[in-house]
């Protein structure tokens, strides 16, 4: 889905959650003054707080859609995270207000007897942020937002608010005064859990949490079941908005061509790119042995070294020598020498092996292989 169509739909649902809300806030602010209910006005209160909150969200999902660019090139999706955070401190601090001013009201024995037509307004309310779950959450899976899904659970917990408001509502025209205010503290206490809730997922993803283990699993399946592979190890996931980054090393037969094991690696990213939703980009790191724990060949010296020490002296005193290639395994190092068919010196090239050898304990074995200069190509 392209980031322009993506945040023109986040747009739309945003901008009728804020309209509802503010209707709905401002008939609970005035119901609750005229009727006299603590739990109505502080859930009017709570209703004009989430407007604030959708124009938190219309700019995280604008700016959060976008596609990667040249200083951004994950995408933007953390700026959802990010606006997922604050949207949940916002919570957290409202529902403590909320419940500290029933608290008080409640100590100070300031509580009065709510008018029943306050009742009215307390179901308007659940109908009206029920519907708005429903249609945001429908959005939001659409597009794939967990910002957009947050803000529809945001509706949820407005509609079960607003349901102990008509509780408390209730019981307090039927003579239990203190449920009103009860109730409100009851709704700060639903807020703040519901922010507490937010926030401990956003701060997972960007701390760089790894996905659960039932969708590790079926990764490592579909790798193990991809040509060439033999191993994996060090598989490593993390979370960029709805995104998917993943990381692993696969072991493959040793004495393949780099162009062999580029070509299983190419494999390995697409199948997962195919088959599992969400996985944005695969990072594949070709081993010849697993070195997850030890890297015993790392302080061998480098094809230049050995070219220089050896190769180049054995080419020039040997000239049939034609090419060699390097292996690196089990911290020695390996040759394989390409000679010429004609070439007529071998007692000559092996003593010179086990001579230079003797002073290089790092070279372990020499492979000769005769060449035979037949191409066919298309």
């Amino acid at each position: 889905m392209q980031h322009n169509d993506r945040y023109q739909q986040a747009k739309k649902v945003t901008l009728i959650g804020a309209l509802i809300n503010a209707l709905l806030g401002l008939m609970k602010l005035v119901g609750g003054l005229f009727f006299h209910s603590h739990a109505l006005i502080a859930d009017g209160v709570h209703s004009f707080s989430d407007l604030f909150t959708d124009a938190m969200v219309l700019v995280a999902s604008k700016y959060g859609s976008q596609d990667a660019d040249d200083k951004h090139p994950y995408g933007h999706q953390r700026i959802e995270t990010a606006a997922t955070l604050l949207l949940a401190m916002l919570l957290i601090l409202a529902g403590s207000g909320i419940a500290w001013d029933a608290v008080i009201e409640i100590m100070q024995n300031t509580v009065t007897m709510p008018n029943p037509f306050a009742m009215l307004i307390a179901i308007l309310s659940i109908f009206a942020n029920e519907a708005l779950f429903h249609y945001t959450r429908r959005v939001g899976n659409r597009i794939h937002s967990p910002l957009i899904i947050a803000n529809a659970w945001h509706h949820r917990s407005d509609a079960a608010a607003s349901g102990v408001v008509l509780v408390g509502l209730l019981g307090s025209i039927l003579g239990f005064k203190l449920l009103d205010p009860i109730a409100a503290i009851i709704i700060g206490g639903m807020i703040i859990k519901m922010g507490i809730s937010y926030g401990w997922n956003s701060v997972k993803e960007l701390i760089d949490t790894g996905i659960d283990a039932q969708q590790i699993l079926a990764i490592e399946t579909m790798i193990q079941q991809v040509d060439g592979v033999q191993r994996i190890h060090q598989l490593r996931t993390r979370m960029m908005g709805r995104d998917i980054y993943v990381d692993v090393h696969v072991l493959v037969e040793p004495f393949i061509s780099v162009s062999e094991g580029h070509h299983i690696a190419q494999r390995v990213h697409q199948t997962l790119i195919d088959n599992m939703q969400h996985i944005k980009d695969v990072t594949v790191h070709v081993d010849p042995e697993d070195d997850e724990i030890a890297s015993p060949s790392l302080s061998l010296p480098s094809r230049h070294g050995i070219e220089h020490a050896l190769l180049h002296q054995w080419q020039r005193d040997f000239p049939m020598i034609q090419s060699w290639t390097v292996h690196y395994l089990d911290g020695k190092i390996h040759l394989d020498i390409v000679i010429d068919p004609q070439f007529d010196q071998w007692s000559a090239l092996q003593q010179r092996f086990k001579e230079d050898l003797s002073n290089y304990p790092d070279i372990s074995k020499i492979h000769v292989l005769s060449s035979q200069d037949i191409v066919i190509s298309r």
